[in-house]
Formats: structure tokens, C-alpha cells, sequence
């Protein structure tokens, strides 16, 4: 079995970490896994970037910023009008779907791959059933064709209110294609079998899987040892790909709820991201910012290395911030948003609160650091959930038992 993946990028950011995990994990089970992403970041010689490193991606930068401002969001991008002709796109037996949104994956490149295999598309948000944005929040147009878009600007981002041509243009493609769906989450599983962009498709719900080998609890001090942080208080991780000024991750609302929380003189901030020196001086207390953190041996230190973990997403699916701190035995206070609920169980397995209430979340902050049975409680019942639900190996054995069932199917 051939398989070959494509994702905006092979390492960085959530969804690229997934596709990177699942595409390693299928390797070593024996499946024939490629991938094909719009930004290439590892020197993994079976990734391959779409449009290489020449003339071609800046063409698809060029295209991408004027189509933008039309509001013809991925209706043409330079680079993959040869996808097709591509010799892994040849060999494959089926293709499988991450992030297409990024500007390197054509809309009309779905039918044109449709035609030649079945394909898989695990859903890390929801913009396949949108008319442009990955997380349209209370909005539900999504289910009735879009149109008079209440928000232009979500990411990503149309210059024009085209939503309801662009939702068409994808039912035309995807009627084109043998789709099943992969959702991580109860999010994104319900939403896929509320869309009727994806009515009748088969939808899989299959967690993420956490390597256990790597993301396990590693002793506090050591891990701050490790990471050169020479401080003995308590610790708050706050972890993004953009750790500033990022409203879709929340940091807005926790910026508000640490500055409620108060100077503490036994209390520092951990920010991992781009971006993270920008915190200092915000809030009332020390922050100690890590920069871009990369690598799950590193990440795993950084989740070791805090007290707890907040994760203040306005809009989110499952993130693998949540899985892998918890199996660091580190516990999580999140709002609760997308599929949070699915791990963080509100006084269980973590604390939970609700969306656009930056007290609430304070609150739920000093619990968990003045509580040090309670938060040692939530830790350990968090990090058997996870070792019994969430695994690197029951990931890869469903998702191969998908892609066989579906080429059985074909074959029949």
C-alpha cells in the first residue's frame, strides 16, 4: 500500500505535527508513506515540498495575496497545476488530507487527485465545510451554503464576501471524489456529519495518538535543568506556534486573567512560541520565554518543566498541547472550546471553563496552583486516561485499517 500525504507543512504547527506522526507511524508498520506539504522543514528525503524552493513559491506567494483580496480563496495556485504529473501522486494508492488551506493545494486539485484514488481528509479544523475559515465559532452558515459572512477576516482570512461561491465550488469538487473523513475529535466528528458538503461520507473518529515512549513524565527538576531554567517556584506553560497576540489561542484572555491573578512572588510564566519575549512586562509576574520550541524530546522537557499547562483557545479542536502535557503528568487548565472535553474532564482529569470569561479562568489557575493534592490528583488520573486512550500505536493500527478497508471496497 501506497499512501501520500499532504499537509501545509511536515513539522511545524499542530496539524503538521499529526500528519508527521501518523506519517512516521505508518512507516514503521509497512505501509509505503510520502508526503507532499506546501513549507518543508525536515530533511526527511520521503517529504517533498509542492512548489520546491524557486520561481514557484514565490509565484504561489504572489497569486495567493491577490486571489486573497478577490475573495478567490485557492481557486488557482501556480504550483499545483503539475501536481497531478507528480510521481508520487502516480504511485499512490491513496491520498491522504491534512491542512490543504495554506496556500499551496488548489481547490480544483481535490477532483483532479479524486479521479485517481480514493481519499482520506482528517479533519484538524473545520474549513472543508466553510466557505473560507477554519474556525467559524457560533456561526453555522457553514450548514446552509454560507453567504453573508458575519466575520471576512477568520482565518483564513477573503478580501470579499464570496463564501457562498467558494462553499459551491467545494461541493462540485468534492462530488468528484471517494471521500472518508477523519475526525480527532467530537468536534469535528459531529460537525462532519452535520455538513452537507461531507453527507453520506463515511466518518472515522480517531483520536490522536501520543508517543508514551517520549511524552512521559520526566521529573521537574531535571527537565528545567535540561532547558537551562534555574528557578524552584511554581510554573504556568503557555504554549503556541504564535505565542503573542493571538486571539484564536487565546492569549488575549489569559493575558487579562494573569493580570487578575495578581503579582505572586511564587509563580512564573513559561511561554513557548514565537514571539514569547513579548510577554514580559505584561503581566504582573516573572515570565521566562522559550522562543519556537521543536522537537517532541524538547517538548516533552517543556511540559515536565511547568506546574501546569493553560491552554485558553477561544476556538479549538484537540490540540496535542493537551495530550502531551498530560502525558508528562502535567495537568491542564483549558477553556472549554472544540474538543477539549474529550481529555480535559472539568475537576476529573483537569479544569474546564467557559469561553470569554478571563475570571473564571484566574480562578481555575489558582486552584490548581494552591492545591497541590488536587493538582497532583487531576495529574495522575490524566495521565492513566491518556496512556489508555490515547496511544501512537491504536492511532496508526485504525488509520491502516481504514485506508485497507477502503481499498478492499475498491477492489470488490
Amino acid at each position: 500500500m501506497n499512501v501520500l500525504h499532504f499537509s501545509t507543512s511536515d513539522i511545524e504547527g499542530g496539524s503538521a505535527r499529526s500528519a508527521w506522526r501518523i506519517h512516521g507511524g505508518l512507516k514503521r508498520s509497512g505501509v509505503g508513506s510520502r508526503m507532499l506539504v506546501g513549507s518543508k522543514s525536515s530533511n526527511d528525503p520521503s517529504v517533498a515540498a509542492v512548489a520546491g524552493d524557486g520561481w514557484l513559491q514565490r509565484a504561489d506567494t504572489v497569486s495567493n495575496i491577490i486571489l486573497q483580496k478577490l475573495g478567490l480563496q485557492y481557486l488557482y495556485v501556480p504550483s499545483s497545476a503539475r501536481l497531478a504529473r507528480h510521481p508520487w501522486v502516480q504511485e499512490a494508492d491513496l491520498f491522504q488530507l491534512f491542512n490543504t488551506h495554506g496556500g499551496y493545494f488548489a481547490l480544483d486539485t481535490l477532483a483532479r487527485l479524486g479521479r485517481r484514488a480514493p481519499i482520506v481528509w482528517r479533519l484538524s479544523d473545520l474549513w472543508p465545510l466553510t466557505g473560507h475559515c477554519a474556525y467559524p465559532g457560533d456561526c453555522v452558515r457553514w450548514m446552509d451554503g454560507c453567504g453573508q459572512c458575519p466575520d471576512l477576516d477568520a482565518y483564513p482570512p477573503i478580501g470579499r464576501d464570496t463564501t457562498a461561491q467558494l462553499w459551491r465550488r467545494k461541493r462540485v469538487s468534492y462530488d468528484q471524489c471517494d471521500i472518508t473523513v477523519i475526525a480527532p475529535s467530537s468536534w469535528t466528528e459531529a460537525a462532519a456529519r452535520c455538513s452537507p458538503l461531507l453527507a453520506g461520507r463515511p466518518v472515522h473518529r480517531v483520536p490522536n495518538g501520543i508517543d508514551h515512549a517520549v511524552f512521559t513524565p520526566r521529573g521537574r527538576q531535571e527537565a528545567r535543568a535540561r532547558l537551562g531554567i534555574a528557578d524552584e517556584r511554581l510554573a504556568i506553560l503557555f504554549a503556541a506556534h504564535i505565542a503573542f497576540d493571538n486571539p484564536r489561542k487565546g492569549s488575549d484572555l489569559l493575558l487579562e486573567a494573569l493580570r487578575m491573578l495578581g503579582r505572586r512572588e511564587d509563580v512564573f510564566l513559561l511561554v513557548a512560541g514565537r514571539n514569547a519575549e513579548r510577554w514580559r512586562s505584561q503581566v504582573p509576574i516573572d515570565v521566562v520565554p522559550l522562543g519556537y520550541m521543536e522537537g517532541d524530546e524538547l517538548l516533552a522537557d517543556v511540559y515536565s518543566a511547568a506546574d501546569v499547562v493553560c491552554v485558553p483557545s477561544a476556538v479549538e479542536n484537540l490540540p496535542n498541547i493537551v495530550l502531551e502535557a498530560m502525558a508528562c503528568g502535567t495537568p491542564v487548565v483549558a477553556i472549554d472550546a472544540g474538543g477539549m472535553r474529550d481529555a480535559v474532564r472539568d475537576g476529573d482529569t483537569g479544569l474546564l471553563r467557559p469561553p470569554g470569561d478571563p475570571a473564571a479562568f484566574a480562578t481555575a489557575l489558582a486552584r490548581m496552583l494552591d492545591d497541590p493534592e488536587a493538582r497532583r490528583a487531576m495529574a495522575g488520573r490524566a495521565l492513566k486516561m491518556i496512556r489508555n486512550e490515547f496511544t501512537v500505536e491504536g492511532e496508526i493500527a485504525r488509520i491502516r485499517g481504514i485506508y485497507e478497508g477502503i481499498l478492499a471496497r475498491r477492489e470488490a
